[in-house]
């Protein structure tokens, strides 16, 4: 299982599979079918049926029957990751092996120009002793999502290899576009046909998450009137200063560089503009449903405030719920939780169940009938170039993935 990990999840992270928020096409790059393409020819190897590439979606979909009696009721349970990587250089990626690690500082391209440095980044002191892969600093890794497909394909193929193992049918999923929000929204959730699933898509070890934010994405535009600053007296609307009255009016508190846990935010990531005309865009997080309302509430109204000064309307604001909250669906019936839970520490691994401060395509599919809770996959430092992830971690993931289909059956 550890060589196989090892090679699998090497072999998909060479593959650039950036995803593209600005397209409209599904999927957003094709580049990520290059992948997907290689799982359908991998899954039909390893033994697994009604393998199937979505030429709509962009999703790979196959099915490992149940071994179970004919007279014996099992869930149906689903495995999913995402082929896409994150917003950042994925081009020519280079993973390295350190074998044995031994808890040093790690330079990534052997020059010294980018050094993974233990007091940045304590939690390699957890690492100690174990085969760590790493970007070479130029690129991410894509351990988010490509460690969840290593790690399913694996365990399919172990069960298949394991027949005396008895499980319930077993549906997977792998699909395009997580990182810019979008895959889920296609995904054939009545043909997967699953009681429940699981994203395979945490970071370290132990993760089991059922609770996510609720997101929306603000977009603010702001038309100003553009006049000799000589003679502006009166008739001079700066965009930019407005988009300036915008921000300051929002909670200085409430950002992510000073919230954790189940703090939620406002996030002002994109800003552009001249005096004519300003835009902002910004997302609202927050695990509350009542609370994440009255934060959109409050940006709208102060838009509508500035608004009031104005003969005109110099400001519009549009907003797009992303996902919600999936605890709202999964605890009306904890079975996925309770079996991952009971898989985990059956093989001694702490379950450590925490709000995600982000969402997954569980958070989407929740709502859409496929309740799926999401199960830690092993990577650190996930979308940029400290990138890494321990073999090991991914060996535990892929035993709980089996042991999840073990106990199902039981």
């Amino acid at each position: 299982m550890f060589n196989q990990l090892q090679d699998r999840f090497i072999e998909y992270a060479k593959i650039n599979t950036r995803s593209d928020a600005s397209s409209q096409s599904i999927p957003s790059t094709e580049r990520q079918l290059d992948l997907s393409r290689l799982l359908v020819e991998e899954l039909e190897k390893i033994g697994m049926e009604e393998v199937a590439l979505n030429t709509d979606n962009g999703f790979v979909t196959a099915t490992l029957p149940a071994n179970t009696p004919d007279d014996q009721s099992v869930a149906t349970i689903g495995f999913i990751a995402h082929v896409d990587t994150a917003d950042f250089n994925s081009e020519n990626v280079n993973p390295q092996i350190i074998n044995n690690y031994a808890g040093q500082d790690i330079d990534l391209d052997g020059e010294g120009a980018y050094v993974m440095k233990v007091s940045d980044f304590p939690q390699l002191a957890d690492y100690q002793g174990q085969t760590l892969i790493t970007t070479d600093g130029t690129t991410l890794l894509g351990a988010d999502d490509k460690a969840g497909i290593a790690e399913i394909v694996t365990a399919m193929d172990y069960l298949i290899q394991h027949p005396e193992i008895q499980h319930g049918k077993i549906r997977v999923a792998f699909g395009p576009d997580e990182e810019i929000g979008r895959g889920a929204d296609h995904f054939d959730v009545e043909g997967f046909a699953c009681d429940f699933a699981y994203t395979m898509d945490g970071g370290p070890v132990g993760e089991l998450q059922y609770e996510s934010f609720n997101a929306c994405e603000a977009k603010i535009e702001i038309q100003g009137v553009s006049v000799h600053p000589g003679t502006a007296k009166g008739q001079m609307v700066n965009a930019i200063s407005l988009a300036n009255q915008i921000l300051s009016s929002l909670p200085s508190e409430q950002v992510p560089e000073l919230t954790d846990g189940r703090d939620g935010f406002y996030h002002v990531y994109e800003i552009k503009g001249t005096v004519e005309e300003a835009e902002l865009i910004l997302i609202i997080r927050d695990f509350d449903r009542q609370t994440f309302q009255e934060m959109k509430e409050k940006l709208v109204a102060i838009c509508q405030e500035i608004n009031e000064k104005y003969l005109y309307d110099p400001v519009e604001i549009s907003l797009l719920d992303q996902y919600y909250n999936m605890a709202e669906i999964i605890e009306q019936d904890m079975t996925p939780i309770e079996l991952a839970k009971a898989a985990m520490e059956s093989l001694d691994i702490e379950p450590v169940i925490a709000g995600i401060r982000g969402g997954t395509d569980g958070s989407k599919l929740s709502f859409m009938g496929l309740p799926t809770p999401n199960i830690f996959a092993g990577g650190e430092n996930m979308h940029g170039r400290y990138e890494f992830v321990a073999v090991e971690s991914m060996v535990k993931a892929c035993q709980v993935i089996v042991k999840i289909a073990e106990l199902n059956a039981k």
